[in-house]
C-alpha cells in the first residue's frame, strides 16, 4: 500500500503501517481519554485517562494486528505466499501475492480471522475477571474485551471483502465451481451491506452524532469501493487468463549495448524516441535494463563518459516467460511496481510487455473475440 512504512517483519511477512493509521490512532486515544474512561471509573485523573487511552489504542491496533497475522499464517500454510500486512485507518489488510486456487483454502483462510478476534476478547474478558475491579488494567481489559467482539461480529457479516464475505464466497464457490461468480454474487452482497452502513451513517449525522456518523459512512465507503474492485479485478483475469504473453508483446524491441554511453541513451533512446527503458543485450542474452531514472542519478556531466552498463539495473531481474498469463504477467507489473517486463526464453530477450500492452487488450481483446477474430497477435504494438 503507497504511503506506508516498513516497522519490521514477522515470519517473513513485513509489517507496515499507512500514515492514515495516526489520524485513526488518535480519534480512538482521543475518545478513549475523554469519554470511555471518565465513565468507568472517577478514580482516574486526566493524566491517567490520558495514558489508559493510548494504551488502549495501541493495543486494539495490536489486536487488528494479531487478526492479520491468523489470516496470513494460514494463507502461508496453504502455500499462498503473504508480502505485508499494513495497519491504516480502516483495521488493517494481509497482502497476499494472489487469490486462493481452491474454496476450501478460502475458507479457511478467511474464517480464522473472527475465530481470532472472538479469541482474544474471551482472553480479554476473562483478564478483566481476575485484576480488581475498578483498576486501569481491568478498564483496559473490558474495552478489548468489547472491541475484539465487535471486530469479529462485524467481520463475520456476509458482504465481500470482509472475512464474512470471503466465507460466503468460498461456500458459492465450492457450489458452483465457479470463483468469478461467487465473487460477483459476494462483492453485490458487499456493496448492499456497504450502502446499509452508508445510510446508517448519514441518520447519525443528520441525528447529531457527527464524529461516528462520518466514520460508520467512511467505512461504508470503502468497503462499497473494495467490493467493486474485487469484482472489476475478476472480470479483467477473466479476460487475461489462457492468454499467452506471446500475443501482445513487442517480439522486436529496441535494445542497447553494454558499452552504449548514457548520453547517446538520453538523446536517442529517450528524447528523440520517447524510449523510458531499453533493456540491455550482450551477445543476444539479457544482462539488465536501463531506464532514465537511472540516468538521472548520474551527474550529467558524466553522461558522455559512462556506458549503460554502469548504472544499469543488473540480472536477476523480474521477467515472465512467452508461455505465460497476461493475468500472470499483470500480477508481476503490479506487485513489483514496474511498467514493462522482459520476456526471457532460455535466457535470451524474445520480447518486451508493457502495461499499455496488457491495457490494449483489456479494451479491444474481448470484442475482437466476440467477432471470431482468432488472431490476437493483430493487438500486437506497432513497431518503430
Amino acid at each position: 500500500m503507497q504511503g506506508s512504512v516498513k516497522l519490521g517483519s514477522i515470519a517473513g511477512i513485513d509489517l507496515r503501517i499507512h500514515y492514515t493509521w495516526l489520524f485513526a490512532f488518535f480519534l480512538i486515544a482521543l475518545s478513549l481519554a475523554l469519554g470511555y474512561f471518565p465513565s468507568s471509573s472517577s478514580e482516574f485523573g486526566v493524566g491517567t485517562q490520558w495514558i489508559l487511552g493510548i494504551v488502549a489504542a495501541m493495543l486494539l491496533f495490536g489486536s487488528v494486528l494479531v487478526h492479520e497475522l491468523a489470516h496470513s499464517l494460514v494463507a502461508g500454510a496453504r502455500g499462498l505466499r503473504v508480502n505485508s500486512i499494513t495497519l491504516f485507518i480502516f483495521g488493517g489488510v494481509s497482502s497476499i501475492a494472489k487469490e486462493p486456487t481452491s474454496s476450501n483454502d478460502e475458507f479457511l483462510v478467511a474464517v480464522v480471522g473472527p475465530l481470532t478476534s472472538f479469541g482474544l476478547a474471551a482472553i480479554f474478558w476473562l483478564l478483566g475477571q481476575v485484576v480488581p475491579s475498578g483498576s486501569g488494567i481491568g478498564a483496559i481489559a473490558g474495552y478489548l474485551a468489547f472491541a475484539n467482539l465487535l471486530l469479529g461480529l462485524f467481520n463475520i457479516v456476509p458482504g465481500f471483502p470482509l472475512d464474512g464475505g470471503r466465507v460466503l464466497r468460498s461456500i458459492i464457490w465450492a457450489a458452483t465451481g465457479n470463483m468469478s461468480r461467487a465473487t460477483r454474487v459476494a462483492s453485490y452482497i458487499g456493496q448492499a451491506v456497504a450502502f446499509v452502513l452508508i445510510g446508517w451513517g448519514i441518520v447519525n449525522v443528520l441525528s447529531g452524532n457527527f464524529v461516528g456518523g462520518l466514520w460508520i459512512a467512511l467505512i461504508g465507503w470503502f468497503l462499497n469501493n473494495s467490493a467493486e474492485g474485487a469484482r472489476q479485478q475478476v472480470s479483467v483475469q477473466s479476460i487475461l487468463d489462457g492468454v499467452p504473453v506471446s500475443s501482445v508483446m513487442d517480439v522486436s524491441p529496441e535494445a542497447a549495448r553494454p558499452e552504449l554511453l548514457v548520453r547517446e541513451f538520453m538523446l536517442e533512446h529517450v528524447l528523440r524516441r520517447g524510449q523510458r527503458t531499453l533493456p540491455v543485450l550482450d551477445d543476444g542474452r539479457l544482462i539488465g535494463l536501463v531506464s532514465i531514472t537511472d540516468a538521472k542519478h548520474l551527474d550529467q556531466d558524466a553522461w558522455a563518459a559512462t556506458p549503460v552498463s554502469d548504472i544499469m539495473s543488473r540480472m536477476p531481474l523480474k521477467t515472465v516467460g512467452p508461455d505465460a498469463d497476461l493475468s500472470t504477467a499483470l500480477r508481476l507489473l503490479v506487485e513489483n511496481d514496474v511498467h514493462q517486463l522482459p520476456v526471457v526464453q532460455n535466457g535470451r530477450l524474445v520480447g518486451m510487455l508493457n502495461r499499455a500492452d496488457i491495457m490494449r487488450y483489456i479494451q479491444l481483446g474481448p470484442e475482437l473475440r466476440s467477432r471470431g477474430n482468432s488472431g490476437a497477435r493483430a493487438l500486437a504494438p506497432a513497431r518503430v
